[in-house]
C-alpha cells in the first residue's frame, strides 16, 4: 500500500512536467495523455520493484524518455512507410502561434533592411520629416516650429516621401 501511495504522489507531481515535455515536442494533448497512462500503468505493473528506488521522479522521467523515444521511432518508421506526419504540423502550428517563425523573422529582418535602405535615398528633406513625424512622434505643428517650414510644405514632403518608399518596398516585394 505505501508503494502505490508513493507511486501516486510521485506521478501527481511529474504529471504536468511530463505533459508538457509531450507538447513542446508537438504532440497533442491526448497523446500527451496516452503517453504519460501508458507509463504510469508500467510503472504500477513493477510496483514490488519501487521499495528499492530511492528517487521515484528520477525514475520515472527516465522511464517517461525512453518510452517518447520510441514513440519517436514509431513515427520516424511511419514516415518512412509513406504515411503523414501530424506531429510535425502541430509544432509547425505551435511556433507559429508563438510567434517563432524563422521564416517570418527573416522576412521581417529583410524588410526592416528594404525600409532602410529606402530611408537613405530619399531627398534628406523628406527623410527628416519622415523621421521626425513618422519614427519622432513629432506633429506637423512641433517640426514645422522647429524648422521654419510651413506644415503644408511639411505635409507634401511627407506625402512624396511615403510615395517614394511604397514604390521602393513594392520593388523589393516583386522582387
Amino acid at each position: 500500500m505505501e508503494a502505490n501511495n508513493r507511486l501516486e504522489r510521485a506521478y501527481k507531481n511529474e504529471k504536468p512536467r511530463l505533459l508538457a515535455r509531450v507538447r513542446a515536442a508537438g504532440r497533442s494533448l491526448e497523446e500527451a495523455e496516452d503517453l504519460v497512462h501508458d507509463v504510469y500503468a508500467e510503472t504500477l505493473a513493477r510496483l514490488p520493484l519501487l521499495a528499492g528506488i530511492r528517487n521515484l521522479p528520477a525514475w520515472i522521467n527516465s522511464l517517461f524518455t525512453r518510452r517518447l523515444i520510441d514513440a519517436w521511432r514509431h513515427e520516424k518508421v511511419r514516415r518512412a512507410c509513406g504515411e503523414s506526419d501530424v506531429a510535425e504540423e502541430t509544432l509547425r502550428e505551435i511556433i507559429k502561434a508563438a510567434g517563432l517563425d524563422p521564416h517570418e523573422a527573416y522576412v521581417r529582418e529583410c524588410l526592416v533592411d528594404a525600409l532602410n535602405d529606402a530611408l537613405r535615398v530619399l531627398p534628406a528633406a523628406q527623410r527628416r520629416v519622415v523621421e521626425a513625424q513618422v519614427f519622432g512622434g513629432l506633429t506637423f505643428r512641433e517640426i514645422a516650429a522647429a524648422t521654419g517650414e510651413s506644415i503644408d510644405t511639411l505635409t507634401a514632403r511627407k506625402r512624396y516621401a511615403l510615395r517614394n518608399l511604397s514604390r521602393a518596398l513594392r520593388h523589393w516585394i516583386d522582387r
